[in-house]
This record gives structure tokens, sequence and C-alpha cells, in this order.
């Protein structure tokens, strides 16, 4: 790493003790064995990443990134790109999908201008650490600095720090960006060599006229830069985007804290390729909410070795499948937590002898 690229991440390596333990337990709980599946799974995963074969989640956060992309110059998105400042005000006025999620699911928001193409008023809600007004247009040279890169990560990794100082348990990655799955497909085919067209969906829904433009232009930002994949950070500055480092700092540093990351879609997605990029330990920290409908976030998944725990067709991003899997991790923990053993609840176990009840 250069002078300018401060931020270090050391995750605790993944707790197999505890997860033994808490399978030991999942064992004497008052149910056949593995009858509750994948469940149990999601279980032990957040026993050995909280410490306690009892788990309990206290308080559940999303952080919503912001950012602007100057590669929306080339036509590649249904929506012009004034729709990102005036997003984050809905955001902050409660009015958007995430907000009727995060309310429905007991979620605190957290949502931050990294790089919004305008200047927002200042809101006791947001977050201002804007690192630049967008990026630059990728099609036609690097989107960002290596610098800039490396701080919307620290600055991810600072923002997720403060929300775990605050009580949070479980943190949730969102995104809003018009333009940002341009974005997160180049850094798909950048980091896995997969074909273009098969990491690059419509996005917001373009026409088949706007699908070509978005192909064309992030063919182009490829053959320009040149990422290097062996490089994440070299990969994030010349084709990522500023609200995809925050969430990639979010991701290692809610892994460096021991907390679990519910990523979200897509976007989130190609943050959490990233991340995993520069410290392979953060992938058991890593809990994926939902399957997108982007073609781009199966490859992801599978780079990954993560399994979705929902598939509803969603392809929303700002945080919404993280917000809607919660409840799940809610219920995994208080399984383990409030559940009786057979001993505890005299039942028999299916090869003992009968017990009184």
């Amino acid at each position: 790493m250069t002078p300018t690229e401060t931020f270090s991440v050391r995750v605790k390596p993944f707790n197999d003790t505890l997860m033994a333990e808490a399978q030991q337990r999942l064992d004497r709980l008052t149910k056949p064995l593995g009858s509750l599946g994948r469940l149990e799974e999601l279980a032990k995963q957040l026993a050995a990443i909280l410490g306690t074969v009892r788990p309990t989640i206290q308080e559940k956060v999303i952080i919503t990134m912001a950012a602007d992309h100057g590669v929306t110059d080339e036509g590649v998105s249904a929506y012009p790109k004034v729709v990102t400042p005036q997003m984050v005000l809905n955001f902050l006025r409660g009015g958007a999908a995430i907000n009727v999620f995060a309310r429905a699911v007991g979620a605190r928001m957290i949502v931050v201008d990294i790089g919004v193409a305008a200047e927002l008023p200042a809101h006791p809600q947001l977050v201002s650490r804007k690192i630049g007004y967008g990026t630059k247009n990728m099609a036609s040279g690097p989107a960002m600095t290596r610098a800039e890169a490396s701080a919307a990560t620290q600055a991810g990794m600072e923002i997720v720090e403060e929300a775990i100082r605050q009580g949070a348990t479980v943190i949730g990655t969102g995104d809003m960006g018009i333009g940002n799955t341009t974005a997160s497909s180049a850094i798909v085919a950048a980091m896995t060599g997969e074909d273009l067209r098969l990491v690059t969906g419509r996005g917001t829904g373009v026409d088949d006229a706007a699908y070509a433009k978005k192909i064309t232009a992030i063919q182009r930002a490829l053959e320009i830069n040149h990422p290097n994949p062996s490089d994440p950070l070299d990969v994030l500055a010349k084709v990522g985007g500023f609200e995809i480092a925050g969430l990639a700092g979010v991701i290692l540093g809610g892994a460096q804290q021991s907390r679990p990351v519910v990523i979200d879609g897509f976007i989130s997605g190609a943050a959490a390729l990233i991340a995993a990029a520069l410290e392979p330990g953060v992938r058991p920290y890593l809990i994926a909410a939902h399957r997108s409908q982007e073609p781009g976030h199966r490859i992801i998944l599978e780079r990954l070795g993560l399994r979705p725990l929902l598939e509803l067709d969603l392809r929303l991003g700002e945080g919404t499948g993280a917000a809607l899997a919660m409840p799940l991790l809610e219920a995994a923990c208080k399984m383990l937590s409030e559940m009786a053993t057979f001993d505890e609840a005299r039942v028999s176990e299916q090869s003992g002898t009968q017990t009184n009840l």
C-alpha cells in the first residue's frame, strides 16, 4: 500500500469452537435433528461471530451509502443523475422503501453522503463524508484516484465502527447512486474475468439502446483503465464508485469488530467482492440477504461462497433486502437462546426412554 492508504484490517479468525458448541446445543433442543434447516446454520454462524452460544441482537443498523457516477454521461441509466440527491432527501424524510422496511423490522438507518454530486442540506440523520462530487467518467479514464478510493474505504470503516460503539449488533449494507450497477458490473468483470454480458443487467430497467450503451461504456472502461484484479484498490479506483468503496469499508470494519454483516444486493455484493479480496478473513462474517435479479449478483455470491437467505426477485438496493433478512437473524438467535433442551423440557428424545411430561 502507498502512504495514502492508511486503513488496516485485523479480522479475528473465525471461532470454529463456538460453532461446534452451538451445534451441540442445537442437537439438544426440542426438535428433530436438523429440522430447522438453514436457520440452524445461521444460528451457528451468529454464535461464532458474536462470541456466545446464546447470542442476542440488541440493535440492527442499516448503512446506506450514496454517491454519483460520472459514467452516467454515457446514457447508461433510465434515470437522470439528479435522482441521487433527490432520493437521499427522500431517505431523510422517511419516505423510501428502505425507510418503510427498516421501520418494519426495527432497524436504525444511517444515511451517508460519500460522493453525491450536489450540496445536500445539513440534517441530523445525514452523515456527510463526501470524498468528491461524484466519480469521473470511467469510460474515459479512472473513476477516482487511488487515494480517493482508500479514503472512501476508510470512511466506511470509521462509520461502522461508530455505529458499533453506539450499540449496533448487526450491520446491513445499502446503496444509492444512479449509474452504480454499471460500476458494479465493471468491478465484477474485472475481479472475476467473467464475460461482460454475463455480469451486466439492466439496472433500473433500461431499454435495449441504453443497455447497449452500458455494455459499450463498461467495455471501454476496462480497455482504457486496465484494472488489476490482484489489486482490489486499483479496481475500485479505476471502475468503482465512492459508495461501493465506502461499503467495502463498512464490511471490513464490521468484520473487524466481530459483527455479522448482512449484504444487500448487487452493489453491496460488488463491495463485498472487493472487501474479501482486501481481507479474505471477512468471508465468514458475511450473510447474503437475497439474490438480486441482476445477473452479476449470482456470480458474486458463487465467488464468495454465500447462499442467500431470500429469493424475492429484488433489484432496488438501498438496503431493502438486508432489512427484510434481519428478522431471520433474530429468529436464529432466539432459537439458540430461548428454546428448551430435551432435558429442560422433560421431553423424550428419538432413541431415549419416555420421560414424564
